[in-house]
This record gives C-alpha cells, sequence and structure tokens, in this order.
C-alpha cells in the first residue's frame, strides 16, 4: 500500500532526469515515522517542515537508493514512492515498528532510520552501507556530538536483525514497550560519528536550529536547489557553479532578466534533448560562448567597417 503522489509531468516524463535512484547495492530501507510527539505537543512531527520539505520526505530522499522503501506509520502522501507498514498495536514502540517494517523487506541489508533527521543525506546513507560492507559486523549506526549511540541512524545485516527480534520476542513474549538498547546491545556493531548527519527534531528548539542551519551561506544554495528537484520529481545532478557562471555573464553582458530567463531556456533545452548533466553542460557552453559575444560587441567598433572619409 502507498500514498505515493506522483511528480510533476516534468519529473516523471524523464526530460531533465526521472526520480527513482538505482538500487546501488541492493538494499532496503525501513524508516520508523510513527511516534508520538510528545516534546512537540504532539505534533506531526514527519509532516513539520525544515526547508519547505517535510522532514519524512527528506529522510526518504536521503534513502531514495533503496529497493524497498518501508514505512512504519499512518499512510500519508510522500515525495517518495514507499511501502506502509504498521506495528501492531500501534504505539508499541520502536522495537514493534522495526519489526513490523523489517518483515516486508528482503534484502540482505537494511538502512534503519528514523523520520525525524532534518540533515541526513544519501552520502551519509552510502557511507553506512559501505562500513558494514568493509567492516563485516553485524551492523554500523552513528554516533551524536555526545558519543550516544544512534541506532535509528544505521545500517543493519537483516538476519541478524530477525535473529535478535525473535530471541526479545522469545523473551519477552511480544516487542511493546522495549527499548531499542535491547536490540543493539546484543548486535556486533560498528560505530562513526557524525554529529550532523544524526541531529534529530526532539523539541521545537530543534526545529528552529535545523531552519537556522539550512539557511546558512554555507548551506542555503544546496538545499534550496534539493528541495526544488525533489517538489519537481528531478533525480539530476548538474555543475551548479556552471550555472551561476552562465547566469553572471547574461545578467551583465546583455540584461540582468537575461540571467533567469537563459538558465530556464538552458534546461528546457537539455531536456528536450532527453540528456543528463553532459546535456545540461553542453547547453550551459552554447549559451555562455553567445552571452560573451554579445557582450564583446557591445560599445565596440572592432567589426566596423573602416570610414572611407578617415584620414
Amino acid at each position: 500500500m502507498t500514498a505515493f503522489e506522483p511528480p510533476s509531468a516534468l519529473g516523471s516524463s524523464g526530460a531533465l532526469g526521472s526520480r527513482g535512484a538505482p538500487g546501488g547495492d541492493g538494499h532496503d530501507a525501513v524508516v520508523l515515522a510513527g511516534g508520538a510527539a510528545r516534546r512537540l505537543g504532539g505534533a506531526d512531527k514527519p509532516g513539520v517542515h525544515v526547508g519547505g520539505r517535510a522532514l519524512l520526505d527528506r529522510v526518504l530522499a536521503a534513502c531514495s537508493g533503496a529497493v524497498t522503501t518501508v514505512v512504519v506509520a499512518e499512510p500519508r502522501p510522500t515525495a517518495h514512492p514507499v511501502r506502509w507498514a504498521r506495528e501492531d498495536p500501534p504505539g508499541g514502540g520502536p522495537l514493534a515498528a522495526l519489526d513490523a517494517g523489517l518483515r516486508q523487506t528482503t534484502a540482505e541489508h537494511v538502512v534503519v532510520l528514523s523520520a525525524d533527521l532534518p540533515f541526513l543525506d544519501r552520502d551519509t546513507v552510502r557511507r553506512l552501507l559501505t562500513a558494514l560492507h568493509k567492516a563485516g559486523r553485524e551492523g554500523v549506526l552513528l554516533t551524536d556530538r555526545d558519543g550516544r549511540d544512534q541506532p535509528l541512524v544505521a545500517a543493519y545485516r537483516r538476519p541478524a536483525l530477525l535473529r535478535e527480534l525473535d530471541a526479545l520476542r522469545a523473551e519477552h513474549g511480544e516487542l511493546t514497550g522495549l527499548p531499542l538498547r535491547r536490540l543493539t546491545g546484543a548486535l556486533a556493531v560498528t560505530r562513526i560519528t557524525d554529529p550532523v548527519a544524526s541531529f534529530d527534531c526532539d523539541t521545537w528548539d530543534d526545529i528552529a536550529a535545523a531552519r537556522a542551519r539550512i539557511r546558512e551561506h554555507g548551506h542555503v544554495l544546496d538545499e534550496w536547489i534539493t528541495a526544488v528537484k525533489d517538489e519537481l520529481g528531478l533525480d539530476l545532478d548538474v555543475d551548479t557553479g556552471l550555472l551561476l557562471d552562465l547566469a553572471r555573464d547574461a545578467a551583465h553582458g546583455v540584461a540582468r532578466p537575461a540571467a533567469p530567463l537563459t538558465t530556464f531556456l538552458v534546461g528546457y533545452a537539455a531536456g528536450r534533448a532527453e540528456g543528463g548533466p553532459e546535456a545540461v553542460a553542453e547547453a550551459v557552453r552554447k549559451a555562455t560562448a553567445l552571452a560573451l559575444r554579445w557582450a564583446a560587441e557591445t560599445g565596440s567598433d572592432a567589426d566596423a567597417p573602416a570610414n572611407p572619409d578617415a584620414g
């Protein structure tokens, strides 16, 4: 069952790159999104916006390379296709939720994430999976700036999770209400410290801090471009420096409004060519050359015919 709203026609056509990353190493993902959010006054935490995108959608974008992504929560519209699961009874806690999601996966390796990680990205997910491959352990998890384990920002071997979940169920009769540490404490894990990617939003102060950080000078442009691509259903990586240089040349050499219009036309041309980053780069090259030729003519008489009356 999904509650996936398809992207715009531009994104779904493949014109500028289609939504959905390749399966990579064949891993799956389980995202826990059904908590009560008591410290947010019971607000719908997965739906809270940071940088114009719901927290859940930000996490789903980071793990979009998974073959199957299972979200454990009540279904809702999302920016990425997912499978839905629910623990029984609802609100039974993270172990029960993890078990419900895990039963709908099949891959050897599973990324396990909470739905409140505003700074998680694909590189972090890849780093977790790479470490899991190399370490030969049963799991790799992030720790925060204080050295605390974050078992919901992690990659695990699925058979190891199932083994320990079954053992806990046999010991306690059920998983409801059991803390996550009962599971991770029984696994052989590797830890990676990452205070940014492990940052989660438990309070409104955390939400405010996350919103402030993405608007800082060193982050705002990348955050905005990522948000736009997600909104339009695009999965395309291009050299933003090339586009900015083109916009500068068009603005200075032609007229200020030429900058946004020219970059739009470059994107449209690349889309008609059904190309990826290479098509964008080629369109930028042609448009930049034109802008430079245009600017070179301004106030110049280098190409003017000689005045026969001169001299």
